[in-house]
């Protein structure tokens, strides 16, 4: 995907949520004011592409206990290059649950993010900028396997998710999910 195309993305985002004027206007920042935005290399940070994966009656959502961040969260991973980040989100939600059959509800970005990864070995901290999208499973139609990167892979209940993870953006993006499909 060309940078230009991202940008109309990213717009097209702010569009509909306005109400996120300030993130979004930082993600813009970025792309006007760093390079290798879609590489580890850039210290500072680096875009990343998350699924948030739903099942089919939009009752569970599929979230991973992530290994190194200790803390239960949306399927997603780095770029490593990767300019199409719905394919990364895709790639990474394979990876790490196993499963291989989802559906792209919509190729619109669902939520973005920025967040602090704290130092990790020789890593210095940095922030994920993460563009997530709406991804569909059959929950229970395929064995989920957990990768490495996680402690646990499982389907949770959404009335069930903030006991697990009451962070702003997973509240934000259970919000969403309730109406994104609309949009």
């Amino acid at each position: 995907m060309s940078i230009s195309l991202f940008r109309n993305k990213i717009q097209q985002y702010f569009f509909n949520y306005p109400e996120e004027e300030k993130i979004v206007a930082k993600f813009f920042e970025f792309l006007d004011n760093q390079i290798d935005y879609f590489s580890r290399s850039n210290l500072y940070g680096h875009f990343t592409g998350s699924a948030w994966v739903v099942d089919e009656t939009n009752n569970w959502v599929l979230m991973t206990h992530h290994y190194q961040l200790n803390k239960w969260l949306q399927l997603g991973g780095h770029a490593d290059g990767n300019e199409n980040l719905l394919d990364v989100a895709t790639n990474e939600a394979i990876e790490e649950s196993g499963l291989n059959n989802f559906k792209i509800v919509s190729d619109k970005i669902f939520d973005i993010d920025i967040h602090t990864i704290p130092q990790y070995n020789n890593v210095p901290s940095h922030f994920h900028f993460d563009v997530r999208y709406l991804l569909e499973a059959k929950k229970g139609a395929e064995e989920i396997i957990v990768s490495k990167e996680s402690k646990d892979v499982a389907w949770i209940k959404q009335n069930d998710v903030l006991k697990h993870n009451n962070e702003y953006s997973i509240k934000r993006m259970l919000n969403k999910g309730k109406y994104f499909k609309k949009i």
